[in-house]
C-alpha cells in the first residue's frame, strides 16, 4: 500500500484521497482477518465479521461481533492493534512516518490532505506537527503501557502481562474500547490505578494534539488559542456533569453499582462519564444500565472527543459552537463571542452542516435497525449512536445483528470516524459562487 503514490493523483480532492485511504486500509484489514491463522478455530472470520471488525478497529470504535480475546490468535490481534494505531493517528499521519522513514520529502498535495486528515487551519508547520503527533504518541502510549504493565504483572505472567498493556495502552490512546480481558475492564471495577490510567489515556487521546502541543508548551489558560480555550472547557464540563448524572441516576442501580462501596460508586461514575468519549470501555455492565443513563450516554457518544484526536463524535468544539450561538441569539447579541473573540459565521454554518448530516444518519441508521432487527428502540439507538461517535459501547445486542445490522453499522462506523461531513464533499459536486446574489426574503422560523 502506498500512500504517497496514492495522494498524487491529481484527479482526487483531499477528501476523496481520506475516504479512499481509510477504505483501502479496512479491505487490507478484513483480508488479514480472514487468514486460518488469525483466529484460534483456523478458519478465519467470514467476510461480513471480518468486514465489521477491521472498520471497528481502524475506525476506532470497538463494537465486535466476536470476543476479541478467545475468538483471535495472537496474530489476530496484532492485526486489530496496528488497525487501531493507523485509525486512532490517521491514514496520513501514518504514510507520513513512512515517508519520514524512507527519506521522500512531503509533497504541498499531501500537505493539504494532512490538514484535511488532522483538522487543521493552516497548511504551515504540518510536517512538524505530524513529528510531534507520532512523538507525544510514544511516550503517551509508552507511559500508559508501563503503568498498566505494574497492575496487570500480578495477575499475569510476564510475557502476557507485557502484551496485554501494550494492547490496551494503545487501545485506550486511541479511544478504541478493544479489550483482551473478554468482559472489558468489569474485573478491574474498583481497581485505582487501572481506572486512572484507562482515564488518563482517553482524555489525552481524546483532546487533540494541538490541544496537547499548548498545554505543554503554553500550560497558561489564557494565553491559548480560542480553539484549546473550547476544547478545554467543554471537556471539563462534559466531564463533571457526566459524573454527577450518572453517580444520581446509577447509585442504587443493583445492576450496576448498588452493591458497590462509595468509593467504587465514585470511581464508576468518573469512568463512566469519560469513556463514551469515544472510547468504549465499560467497568460495569453497559446492559444494565437504567434508560436514562442509557440516554445521557448517548448525548455524550454523540458529542464525542475534540478535533485532530484519536475520538469521534460531532466534536467538542461543534457543540460549543452551537452552545454559544443558542446563547447568544437569547441575549440579543448580533456577533457570536466567547472568551473575548468573534467566531466566523463560516465555522457557525459548518457546526450546523456537521450536527445535521450526523443526526441525519443516526436517525435513519436507526429507523432502519428497528425493522431489520426486532430489537428494543433504546438500545438499537444506543448501538447506532455508539457506531457513529466510533465509541465502541454496546448493550450487548452487536453479536446479534443481522448479516444487514452488521452491514448497517459498519458503514456507520466508517461515516462516523471519516467524518459524515468530509464523506459528504467527497461525492458531492463542489459547485462556485456566482458573480451575482439573489434578493433577500424572512421566514418565520419557531
Amino acid at each position: 500500500m502506498k500512500f504517497p503514490q496514492l495522494v498524487n493523483k491529481n484527479n482526487m480532492t483531499p477528501a476523496q484521497v481520506l475516504v479512499f485511504g481509510y477504505f483501502t486500509v479496512i479491505i487490507i484489514g478484513t483480508l488479514l482477518l480472514m487468514l486460518p491463522f488469525a483466529t484460534s478455530n483456523g478458519q478465519g472470520l467470514n467476510i461480513v465479521d471480518a468486514l465489521f471488525t477491521a472498520t471497528s478497529a481502524t475506525c476506532v470504535t470497538g463494537l465486535i461481533v466476536v470476543n476479541t480475546s478467545t475468538a483471535f490468535t495472537v496474530f489476530g490481534q496484532l492485526v486489530i492493534m496496528v488497525l487501531i494505531q493507523i485509525g486512532g493517528l490517521g491514514i496520513m499521519t501514518m504514510s507520513t512516518m513512512i515517508a519520514f522513514v524512507i527519506g521522500k520529502k512531503i509533497t504541498l498535495k499531501e500537505r493539504l490532505i494532512i490538514q484535511e486528515d488532522l483538522n487543521q487551519f493552516k497548511i504551515s508547520g504540518l510536517v512538524r506537527l505530524v513529528r510531534y503527533v507520532i512523538f507525544v504518541t510514544v511516550i503517551i502510549e509508552g507511559l500508559g503501557a508501563l503503568l498498566l504493565f505494574v497492575r496487570l504483572i500480578k495477575d499475569y505472567p510476564f510475557m502476557k502481562a507485557l502484551y496485554y498493556s501494550i494492547f490496551h495502552a494503545i487501545s485506550a490512546f486511541n479511544n478504541a474500547g478493544f479489550d483482551l480481558f473478554g468482559n472489558s475492564l468489569e474485573n478491574y471495577t474498583g481497581d485505582i490505578l487501572m481506572n486512572f490510567v484507562v482515564m488518563g489515556l482517553i482524555v489525552l487521546g481524546g483532546l487533540g494534539f494541538a490541544v496537547l502541543a499548548e498545554l505543554y508548551q503554553i500550560r497558561n489558560f489564557k494565553k491559548m488559542s480560542l480553539q484549546s480555550k473550547i476544547v478545554l472547557t467543554i471537556t471539563l464540563i462534559l466531564i463533571i456533569a457526566g459524573f454527577l448524572s450518572v453517580l444520581g441516576l446509577e447509585y442504587n442501580n443493583p445492576g450496576t453499582m448498588g452493591n458497590l462501596n462509595t468509593g467504587d460508586k465514585i470511581l464508576s461514575s468518573l469512568f463512566l462519564s469519560i469513556t463514551p468519549r469515544t472510547a468504549g470501555f465499560n467497568t460495569v455492565p453497559t446492559g444494565n444500565l437504567k434508560s436514562s443513563t442509557l440516554f445521557l450516554l448517548i448525548v455524550l457518544m454523540f458529542i464525542g472527543a475534540s478535533p485532530g484526536s484519536t475520538g469521534g463524535g460531532i466534536k467538542t468544539t461543534t457543540f460549543g459552537v452551537l452552545l454559544i450561538t443558542v446563547w447568544s441569539l437569547i441575549t440579543g447579541k448580533r456577533d457570536i463571542e466567547i472568551y473575548k473573540r468573534r467566531l466566523d459565521d463560516e465555522i457557525i454554518f459548518k457546526a450546523l452542516a456537521i450536527t445535521m448530516l450526523s443526526l441525519g444518519l443516526v436517525v435513519a441508521v436507526t429507523m432502519i435497525l428497528t425493522v431489520t432487527e426486532k430489537m428494543d428502540f433504546l438500545r438499537v439507538f444506543f448501538e447506532s449512536v455508539s457506531a457513529f461517535g466510533t465509541v465502541g459501547l454496546s448493550t450487548g445486542i452487536t453479536s446479534g445483528l443481522s448479516t444487514f445490522g452488521r452491514i448497517l453499522i459498519t458503514i456507520t462506523m466508517f461515516s462516523g470516524r471519516v467524518g459524515p461531513l468530509t464523506l459528504a464533499i467527497a461525492f458531492a459536486e463542489r459547485k462556485h459562487n456566482g458573480v451575482y446574489h439573489y434578493p433577500k426574503e424572512k421566514i418565520m422560523v419557531g
